[in-house]
């Protein structure tokens, strides 16, 4: 993989959360940081998340969920990526997700899981330190 190239980042809503705005804003953060972000949109399936993964070629997928589906989309879409032979991307999580589920999330191949405060800093500084290339 060429090591010059920008951090790729896919940003995704799973499932059928209509609340965009805190996706929208690390989308930005990462991009002023100078990495390419794909937004997926609202309401993608974890299949539609990874066939885009695959296809933009990203070191990152960021997916955030308010609904409290995070328990089944989040590790469906870790599980597709494995299934499909991609292991080399980092798969994060955030939202409105509760503590207690993050040993649960983190088993199912989530690396780490961002919630309402956490600064875009710091989620900028985790992708840099942790990506798989």
């Amino acid at each position: 993989m060429d090591e010059g190239r920008k951090i790729r980042v896919l940003v995704a809503k799973p499932g059928l959360d209509g609340h965009d705005r805190g996706a929208k804003v690390i989308a930005r953060a990462l991009r002023d940081a100078g990495m390419e972000v794909i937004y997926t949109g609202l309401r993608q399936t974890p299949e539609q998340i990874v066939a885009a993964a695959i296809q933009e070629d990203v070191d990152v997928v960021a997916l955030s969920s308010l609904s409290g589906a995070h328990g089944y989309l989040f590790p469906k879409v870790a599980k597709l990526l494995k299934e499909r032979g991609i292991d080399d991307v980092l798969v994060i999580g955030g939202g409105v997700i509760p503590e207690d589920d993050f040993p649960e999330l983190k088993a199912a191949g989530i690396a780490e899981v961002f919630t309402p405060g956490t600064s875009t800093a710091e989620v900028i500084d985790y992708i840099r330190e942790h990506i798989k290339r």
